[in-house]
Protein backbone atom coordinates (compact mmCIF):
# COMPACT_ATOMS: atom_id res chain seq x y z
CA UNK A 1 0.00 0.00 0.00
CA UNK A 2 2.47 2.43 -0.57
CA UNK A 3 5.53 3.62 -2.16
CA UNK A 4 4.21 0.35 -0.75
CA UNK A 5 2.06 2.91 1.49
CA UNK A 6 2.37 -0.30 4.18
CA UNK A 7 3.16 -3.35 4.13
CA UNK A 8 -0.43 -4.19 3.21
CA UNK A 9 -0.06 -2.18 -0.03
CA UNK A 10 -3.29 0.14 -0.22
CA UNK A 11 -5.82 -1.57 2.47
CA UNK A 12 -5.64 2.20 4.42
CA UNK A 13 -8.39 3.66 1.70
CA UNK A 14 -9.40 0.24 0.59
CA UNK A 15 -10.91 -0.88 4.63
CA UNK A 16 -11.74 2.21 5.34
CA UNK A 17 -13.47 2.85 2.64
CA UNK A 18 -15.53 -0.87 2.95
CA UNK A 19 -16.70 0.71 6.24
CA UNK A 20 -17.35 3.78 5.86
CA UNK A 21 -18.97 3.73 2.38
CA UNK A 22 -21.16 0.03 3.29
CA UNK A 23 -24.79 2.52 2.88
CA UNK A 24 -23.56 3.86 -0.29
CA UNK A 25 -25.41 2.95 -3.44
CA UNK A 26 -23.41 0.19 -4.84
CA UNK A 27 -23.51 -0.15 -8.73
CA UNK A 28 -25.72 -2.09 -10.70
CA UNK A 29 -23.41 -5.37 -11.10
CA UNK A 30 -24.94 -6.43 -14.30
CA UNK A 31 -23.76 -2.98 -16.01
CA UNK A 32 -20.16 -2.64 -14.48
CA UNK A 33 -19.57 -6.68 -15.09
CA UNK A 34 -18.86 -7.65 -18.35
CA UNK A 35 -18.93 -11.27 -19.75
CA UNK A 36 -15.35 -12.47 -20.80
CA UNK A 37 -17.24 -12.90 -23.92
CA UNK A 38 -18.05 -9.72 -24.44
CA UNK A 39 -14.40 -7.96 -23.06
CA UNK A 40 -11.79 -9.68 -25.32
CA UNK A 41 -8.92 -6.66 -23.95
CA UNK A 42 -9.77 -8.74 -20.83
CA UNK A 43 -8.96 -12.37 -22.37
CA UNK A 44 -5.88 -10.50 -23.86
CA UNK A 45 -4.64 -8.53 -20.69
CA UNK A 46 -4.99 -12.34 -18.85
CA UNK A 47 -3.22 -14.17 -21.28
CA UNK A 48 -0.57 -11.48 -21.31
CA UNK A 49 -0.02 -12.64 -17.91
CA UNK A 50 0.15 -15.43 -17.87
CA UNK A 51 3.81 -15.55 -17.97
CA UNK A 52 4.26 -13.23 -15.69
CA UNK A 53 2.36 -15.48 -13.23
CA UNK A 54 4.48 -18.48 -14.08
CA UNK A 55 7.47 -16.73 -13.52
CA UNK A 56 6.15 -15.66 -9.92
CA UNK A 57 5.49 -19.44 -9.45
CA UNK A 58 1.69 -20.44 -10.36
CA UNK A 59 1.81 -23.35 -12.34
CA UNK A 60 -0.08 -23.24 -15.75
CA UNK A 61 -2.91 -25.35 -14.61
CA UNK A 62 -3.67 -23.20 -11.47
CA UNK A 63 -3.56 -20.07 -13.78
CA UNK A 64 -5.81 -21.91 -16.53
CA UNK A 65 -8.27 -22.80 -14.07
CA UNK A 66 -8.77 -19.43 -12.17
CA UNK A 67 -8.66 -17.26 -15.36
CA UNK A 68 -10.40 -19.37 -17.91
CA UNK A 69 -14.28 -17.78 -16.96
CA UNK A 70 -12.83 -14.58 -14.65
CA UNK A 71 -15.21 -11.70 -15.16
CA UNK A 72 -13.90 -8.17 -14.97
CA UNK A 73 -16.10 -6.33 -12.50
CA UNK A 74 -15.23 -2.61 -13.42
CA UNK A 75 -17.24 -0.99 -10.49
CA UNK A 76 -13.75 -1.39 -8.66
CA UNK A 77 -12.22 1.32 -10.77
CA UNK A 78 -15.05 3.60 -9.46
CA UNK A 79 -13.69 3.13 -5.79
CA UNK A 80 -9.69 3.21 -7.13
CA UNK A 81 -10.04 6.64 -8.31
CA UNK A 82 -12.71 7.85 -5.41
CA UNK A 83 -11.52 10.96 -3.72
CA UNK A 84 -13.40 11.42 -0.69
CA UNK A 85 -16.31 14.30 -1.01
CA UNK A 86 -15.32 14.61 2.95
CA UNK A 87 -12.40 14.55 5.38
CA UNK A 88 -12.48 12.99 8.44
CA UNK A 89 -11.63 14.91 11.80
CA UNK A 90 -9.45 12.82 13.76
CA UNK A 91 -12.04 12.94 16.76
CA UNK A 92 -14.49 11.59 14.27
CA UNK A 93 -12.81 9.22 12.79
CA UNK A 94 -11.80 7.61 16.91
CA UNK A 95 -15.24 8.32 18.05
CA UNK A 96 -17.04 5.53 15.36
CA UNK A 97 -13.81 2.85 16.03
CA UNK A 98 -13.55 3.24 19.91
CA UNK A 99 -17.12 3.36 20.81
CA UNK A 100 -18.16 1.78 24.08
CA UNK A 101 -20.06 -0.91 21.74
CA UNK A 102 -16.88 -1.97 20.48
CA UNK A 103 -15.28 -1.73 24.11
CA UNK A 104 -17.68 -4.20 25.13
CA UNK A 105 -17.45 -6.38 22.04
CA UNK A 106 -13.81 -6.86 22.53
CA UNK A 107 -13.91 -7.60 26.10
CA UNK A 108 -16.35 -10.52 25.05
CA UNK A 109 -13.72 -11.51 22.64
CA UNK A 110 -10.77 -11.81 25.08
CA UNK A 111 -12.94 -13.79 27.46
CA UNK A 112 -14.03 -16.36 24.78
CA UNK A 113 -10.17 -16.28 22.87
CA UNK A 114 -8.47 -16.29 26.35
CA UNK A 115 -6.51 -19.54 25.90
CA UNK A 116 -5.94 -19.15 22.19
CA UNK A 117 -4.65 -15.20 23.01
CA UNK A 118 -2.65 -16.62 25.83
CA UNK A 119 -0.78 -19.03 23.77
CA UNK A 120 -0.48 -16.24 21.23
CA UNK A 121 1.22 -13.65 23.74
CA UNK A 122 3.37 -16.00 24.58
CA UNK A 123 4.87 -16.90 21.44
CA UNK A 124 5.03 -13.50 19.77
CA UNK A 125 5.37 -10.92 22.73
CA UNK A 126 2.69 -9.29 21.82
CA UNK A 127 -0.30 -8.22 24.01
CA UNK A 128 -3.62 -10.16 23.81
CA UNK A 129 -5.39 -6.84 23.97
CA UNK A 130 -3.71 -5.15 21.27
CA UNK A 131 -3.96 -8.27 18.81
CA UNK A 132 -7.99 -7.72 19.74
CA UNK A 133 -7.69 -4.16 19.05
CA UNK A 134 -6.76 -4.76 14.96
CA UNK A 135 -9.59 -7.51 14.67
CA UNK A 136 -11.69 -4.95 16.09
CA UNK A 137 -11.12 -2.18 13.50
CA UNK A 138 -10.25 -4.21 10.77
CA UNK A 139 -13.38 -6.32 10.54
CA UNK A 140 -15.49 -5.57 13.54
CA UNK A 141 -14.19 -8.95 15.00
CA UNK A 142 -15.13 -10.49 11.62
CA UNK A 143 -18.72 -8.92 11.37
CA UNK A 144 -17.36 -6.66 7.98
CA UNK A 145 -14.38 -8.31 6.01
CA UNK A 146 -15.65 -7.58 2.45
CA UNK A 147 -17.67 -8.93 -0.07
CA UNK A 148 -15.67 -8.71 -3.27
CA UNK A 149 -13.90 -11.88 -4.92
CA UNK A 150 -10.36 -11.17 -4.55
CA UNK A 151 -9.34 -13.29 -8.08
CA UNK A 152 -12.45 -10.28 -10.10
CA UNK A 153 -11.01 -7.87 -8.36
CA UNK A 154 -7.41 -7.86 -8.40
CA UNK A 155 -7.63 -9.08 -11.89
CA UNK A 156 -9.75 -6.11 -13.33
CA UNK A 157 -7.74 -4.48 -11.41
CA UNK A 158 -4.07 -5.93 -12.80
CA UNK A 159 -5.49 -4.92 -15.95
CA UNK A 160 -7.27 -1.30 -15.84
CA UNK A 161 -6.22 1.95 -13.92
CA UNK A 162 -3.08 3.22 -11.99
CA UNK A 163 -1.03 0.79 -10.11
CA UNK A 164 -1.31 -2.22 -12.39
CA UNK A 165 1.75 -3.85 -11.16
CA UNK A 166 1.03 -3.63 -7.80
CA UNK A 167 -2.33 -5.36 -7.69
CA UNK A 168 -0.66 -8.03 -10.39
CA UNK A 169 1.65 -8.58 -7.57
CA UNK A 170 -1.40 -9.48 -5.19
CA UNK A 171 -3.54 -10.67 -8.05
CA UNK A 172 -0.23 -13.77 -8.76
CA UNK A 173 -0.15 -13.97 -5.11
CA UNK A 174 -4.27 -15.00 -4.57
CA UNK A 175 -3.20 -17.80 -7.40
CA UNK A 176 -0.55 -18.73 -5.15
CA UNK A 177 -2.77 -19.28 -2.13
CA UNK A 178 -5.53 -21.20 -3.78
CA UNK A 179 -2.45 -23.02 -5.57
CA UNK A 180 -1.01 -24.17 -1.57
CA UNK A 181 -4.74 -25.31 -0.74
CA UNK A 182 -4.86 -23.04 2.16
CA UNK A 183 -8.47 -21.60 1.16
CA UNK A 184 -10.54 -21.81 -1.24
CA UNK A 185 -11.97 -19.38 -4.00
CA UNK A 186 -15.38 -19.22 -2.43
CA UNK A 187 -13.42 -18.12 0.77
CA UNK A 188 -10.78 -15.82 -0.35
CA UNK A 189 -13.29 -12.35 -0.64
CA UNK A 190 -12.73 -9.42 1.23
CA UNK A 191 -12.19 -5.72 0.21
CA UNK A 192 -12.40 -3.86 -3.20
CA UNK A 193 -8.52 -4.15 -3.07
CA UNK A 194 -7.66 -6.95 -2.04
CA UNK A 195 -7.50 -6.99 1.31
CA UNK A 196 -9.37 -10.52 3.38
CA UNK A 197 -10.02 -12.57 6.50
CA UNK A 198 -10.45 -11.60 10.32
CA UNK A 199 -7.87 -8.85 10.37
CA UNK A 200 -7.44 -8.34 6.26
CA UNK A 201 -4.56 -9.06 5.22
CA UNK A 202 -3.35 -8.41 1.37
CA UNK A 203 -2.74 -11.72 -0.31
CA UNK A 204 1.28 -10.98 -0.36
CA UNK A 205 1.34 -10.25 2.98
CA UNK A 206 -0.57 -13.42 3.88
CA UNK A 207 2.30 -15.57 2.23
CA UNK A 208 5.00 -13.80 4.16
CA UNK A 209 3.39 -14.10 7.47
CA UNK A 210 0.50 -15.89 7.89
CA UNK A 211 0.75 -18.29 10.62
CA UNK A 212 -1.20 -21.72 11.53
CA UNK A 213 -1.81 -21.74 14.95
CA UNK A 214 -4.24 -24.28 15.11
CA UNK A 215 -2.31 -27.35 13.91
CA UNK A 216 -4.58 -28.33 10.70
CA UNK A 217 -2.26 -27.79 8.46
CA UNK A 218 -3.99 -25.21 6.81
CA UNK A 219 -2.88 -21.12 7.04
CA UNK A 220 -6.85 -19.81 7.33
CA UNK A 221 -7.62 -16.52 8.46
CA UNK A 222 -10.97 -17.15 6.92
CA UNK A 223 -12.62 -19.51 8.72
CA UNK A 224 -9.78 -20.10 11.53
CA UNK A 225 -10.09 -17.56 14.08
CA UNK A 226 -6.91 -18.94 15.62
CA UNK A 227 -5.11 -18.67 13.00
CA UNK A 228 -5.93 -15.12 12.42
CA UNK A 229 -5.22 -13.96 16.00
CA UNK A 230 -1.79 -15.43 15.38
CA UNK A 231 -1.12 -14.11 12.52
CA UNK A 232 -2.00 -10.52 13.52
CA UNK A 233 0.24 -10.92 16.58
CA UNK A 234 3.22 -11.97 14.30
CA UNK A 235 2.69 -9.24 11.80
CA UNK A 236 3.09 -7.05 14.62
CA UNK A 237 6.51 -9.35 15.72
CA UNK A 238 8.07 -8.90 12.36
CA UNK A 239 7.55 -4.80 12.11
CA UNK A 240 9.21 -4.34 15.28
CA UNK A 241 7.39 -4.97 18.57
CA UNK A 242 8.79 -4.67 21.97
CA UNK A 243 7.67 -7.05 23.55
CA UNK A 244 6.46 -5.41 27.47
CA UNK A 245 7.28 -2.24 26.20
CA UNK A 246 4.41 0.38 26.12
CA UNK A 247 2.87 2.01 22.36
CA UNK A 248 2.90 5.48 24.23
CA UNK A 249 0.43 7.56 26.61
CA UNK A 250 -1.00 11.35 26.52
CA UNK A 251 1.08 13.25 28.27
CA UNK A 252 0.74 17.19 29.67
CA UNK A 253 2.91 19.32 28.09
CA UNK A 254 3.95 23.13 29.69
CA UNK A 255 2.63 25.66 27.83
CA UNK A 256 5.95 27.53 27.05
CA UNK A 257 7.23 24.74 25.11
CA UNK A 258 7.97 25.07 21.32
CA UNK A 259 6.55 22.35 19.51
CA UNK A 260 7.74 23.17 16.00
CA UNK A 261 8.88 20.09 14.27
CA UNK A 262 7.28 17.56 17.07
CA UNK A 263 6.53 14.67 15.29
CA UNK A 264 6.17 10.67 16.19
CA UNK A 265 9.11 10.44 13.80
CA UNK A 266 11.55 13.24 15.23
CA UNK A 267 12.09 10.84 18.06
CA UNK A 268 14.15 11.89 21.22
CA UNK A 269 15.67 10.37 24.41
CA UNK A 270 12.92 10.33 27.16
CA UNK A 271 15.61 12.29 29.38
CA UNK A 272 14.74 15.14 27.04
CA UNK A 273 11.09 14.75 27.26
CA UNK A 274 11.70 14.74 31.04
CA UNK A 275 13.62 18.07 31.42
CA UNK A 276 10.66 19.66 29.10
CA UNK A 277 8.19 19.17 31.89
CA UNK A 278 6.37 16.65 30.19
CA UNK A 279 4.59 14.40 32.65
CA UNK A 280 2.07 11.54 31.77
CA UNK A 281 -1.80 13.07 31.64
CA UNK A 282 -2.52 12.24 35.47
CA UNK A 283 0.42 13.78 36.55
CA UNK A 284 2.77 10.92 36.79
CA UNK A 285 6.37 11.22 35.87
CA UNK A 286 7.48 9.21 31.97
CA UNK A 287 10.24 7.58 33.57
CA UNK A 288 8.66 4.46 34.98
CA UNK A 289 9.65 0.70 34.19
CA UNK A 290 10.01 -0.71 31.04
CA UNK A 291 10.91 3.05 30.51
CA UNK A 292 14.42 4.61 31.09
CA UNK A 293 16.50 7.81 29.88
CA UNK A 294 17.80 6.59 26.93
CA UNK A 295 14.16 5.31 25.31
CA UNK A 296 13.39 6.77 22.09
CA UNK A 297 9.97 9.05 22.07
CA UNK A 298 8.19 11.07 19.59
CA UNK A 299 5.62 13.99 20.53
CA UNK A 300 2.22 12.97 18.53
CA UNK A 301 -0.52 15.48 17.93
CA UNK A 302 -3.07 14.03 15.72
CA UNK A 303 -5.06 17.35 16.08
CA UNK A 304 -2.27 19.88 16.62
CA UNK A 305 -0.90 22.10 19.04
CA UNK A 306 -4.11 22.22 20.91
CA UNK A 307 -5.71 18.64 21.34
CA UNK A 308 -4.87 15.60 22.77
CA UNK A 309 -0.64 14.87 22.66
CA UNK A 310 1.12 11.45 22.98
CA UNK A 311 4.62 10.29 23.67
CA UNK A 312 4.77 7.36 21.61
CA UNK A 313 7.32 4.53 21.31
CA UNK A 314 8.70 2.30 18.84
CA UNK A 315 5.45 -0.15 19.37
CA UNK A 316 3.60 2.86 18.01
CA UNK A 317 5.61 1.96 15.14
CA UNK A 318 4.98 -1.27 14.43
CA UNK A 319 1.36 -0.81 14.58
CA UNK A 320 1.24 2.28 11.94
CA UNK A 321 3.17 -0.32 10.06
CA UNK A 322 0.50 -2.70 9.81
CA UNK A 323 -1.66 0.28 7.82
CA UNK A 324 0.12 3.55 6.78
CA UNK A 325 -2.33 6.33 8.68
CA UNK A 326 -1.32 8.39 11.94
CA UNK A 327 -5.02 8.11 13.05
CA UNK A 328 -5.81 4.77 12.11
CA UNK A 329 -2.88 3.57 14.40
CA UNK A 330 -4.17 5.76 17.00
CA UNK A 331 -7.18 4.01 17.10
CA UNK A 332 -5.37 0.53 17.05
CA UNK A 333 -3.55 2.32 20.46
CA UNK A 334 -7.01 3.42 22.21
CA UNK A 335 -8.70 0.16 21.43
CA UNK A 336 -6.44 -1.52 23.02
CA UNK A 337 -5.95 0.75 26.10
CA UNK A 338 -9.68 0.81 27.06
CA UNK A 339 -9.79 -3.09 26.32
CA UNK A 340 -7.15 -3.15 29.29
CA UNK A 341 -8.98 -1.06 31.30
CA UNK A 342 -7.33 2.49 30.86
CA UNK A 343 -9.36 5.74 31.01
CA UNK A 344 -10.68 7.78 27.84
CA UNK A 345 -8.38 10.67 26.26
CA UNK A 346 -8.39 13.02 28.61
CA UNK A 347 -7.59 16.17 26.64
CA UNK A 348 -10.58 17.61 25.11
CA UNK A 349 -10.67 17.41 20.75
CA UNK A 350 -10.24 21.04 19.47
CA UNK A 351 -13.88 21.07 18.29
CA UNK A 352 -17.14 21.93 19.20
CA UNK A 353 -18.92 19.81 17.51
CA UNK A 354 -17.65 16.05 19.01
CA UNK A 355 -18.08 12.97 16.99
CA UNK A 356 -20.84 10.37 17.66
CA UNK A 357 -20.91 6.90 18.40
CA UNK A 358 -21.68 4.04 16.15
CA UNK A 359 -24.82 4.09 18.23
CA UNK A 360 -25.28 7.59 18.16
CA UNK A 361 -24.94 7.34 14.28
CA UNK A 362 -27.97 4.58 14.00
CA UNK A 363 -29.87 7.70 16.05
CA UNK A 364 -29.59 9.92 13.68
CA UNK A 365 -29.88 7.32 10.81
CA UNK A 366 -33.06 6.06 11.98
CA UNK A 367 -34.46 10.07 12.36
CA UNK A 368 -33.24 10.51 8.44
CA UNK A 369 -35.40 6.93 7.85
CA UNK A 370 -38.13 8.39 9.21
CA UNK A 371 -37.89 11.53 7.22
CA UNK A 372 -38.41 9.91 4.08
CA UNK A 373 -34.46 9.81 2.97
CA UNK A 374 -33.35 6.69 1.20
CA UNK A 375 -29.63 5.64 3.07
CA UNK A 376 -30.29 2.30 3.21
CA UNK A 377 -30.40 0.71 6.87
CA UNK A 378 -29.59 2.35 10.22
CA UNK A 379 -25.86 0.31 10.51
CA UNK A 380 -24.31 3.28 12.04
CA UNK A 381 -21.74 3.78 9.05
CA UNK A 382 -22.34 7.26 7.57
CA UNK A 383 -21.94 6.66 3.49
CA UNK A 384 -22.04 9.58 1.17
CA UNK A 385 -26.04 8.93 1.10
CA UNK A 386 -25.97 9.83 4.73
CA UNK A 387 -24.04 12.65 4.18
CA UNK A 388 -25.88 13.84 1.72
CA UNK A 389 -29.07 13.48 3.35
CA UNK A 390 -27.51 15.06 6.60
CA UNK A 391 -26.62 17.98 4.60
CA UNK A 392 -30.21 18.78 3.28
CA UNK A 393 -31.35 18.52 6.91
CA UNK A 394 -28.66 21.03 8.11
CA UNK A 395 -29.51 23.37 5.56
CA UNK A 396 -32.95 23.08 6.48
CA UNK A 397 -32.33 23.68 10.20
CA UNK A 398 -29.69 26.84 9.18
CA UNK A 399 -26.85 24.94 10.35
CA UNK A 400 -23.45 24.67 7.91
CA UNK A 401 -24.11 21.72 5.91
CA UNK A 402 -20.95 19.69 6.88
CA UNK A 403 -22.68 16.61 5.99
CA UNK A 404 -20.96 15.76 9.32
CA UNK A 405 -23.24 12.91 12.06
CA UNK A 406 -21.99 15.29 14.82
CA UNK A 407 -22.57 15.80 18.40
CA UNK A 408 -24.21 19.37 16.63
CA UNK A 409 -26.82 17.42 14.24
CA UNK A 410 -27.56 15.16 16.91
CA UNK A 411 -28.22 17.18 19.44
CA UNK A 412 -30.50 19.57 16.96
CA UNK A 413 -32.63 16.45 15.80
CA UNK A 414 -33.65 15.49 19.31
CA UNK A 415 -34.72 19.18 19.89
CA UNK A 416 -37.00 19.08 16.68
CA UNK A 417 -38.42 15.72 17.83
CA UNK A 418 -38.19 12.48 16.63
CA UNK A 419 -36.54 9.34 16.77
CA UNK A 420 -34.31 9.71 20.01
CA UNK A 421 -34.00 5.60 20.30
CA UNK A 422 -30.46 4.09 20.32
CA UNK A 423 -30.90 1.06 18.41
CA UNK A 424 -29.29 -2.01 18.55
CA UNK A 425 -26.77 -3.36 15.56
CA UNK A 426 -28.28 -5.66 13.33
Amino acid sequence: MKKQLSLFGITVFAIYSTIAQANTTNNDQSSSTLSVASDPSFNTCMAELKPSALRSGVSSEIFDRYTRNLIPDYSVLDKLNYQPEFSTPIWDYLSGLVDDERVSTGKQKLNQYQDVLRRVSAVYGVPAEMVVAVWGVESNFGDISGKYPLLQSLGTLSCNGRRQSYFRTEFFATLRILQRGDVTESQLKGSWAGAFGHTQFMPSTYERLAVDFDGDGRRDLVSSTNDALASTANFLKSAGWQTGMPWGFEVSVPNNIDLTGQSRRNKKPLSYWVTQGLTRIDGRPLRQEPLNDATPAGLFMPAGAQGPKFLVFKNFDAIYSYNAAESYALAIAYLSDRLSGKPVIQTAWPTDDPGTSRAERREIQNNLLAKGYDIGQADGLIGDKTKQAIQKEQIKMGLPPTGRAGQVFLNAIRKNNTIQTINSPQ
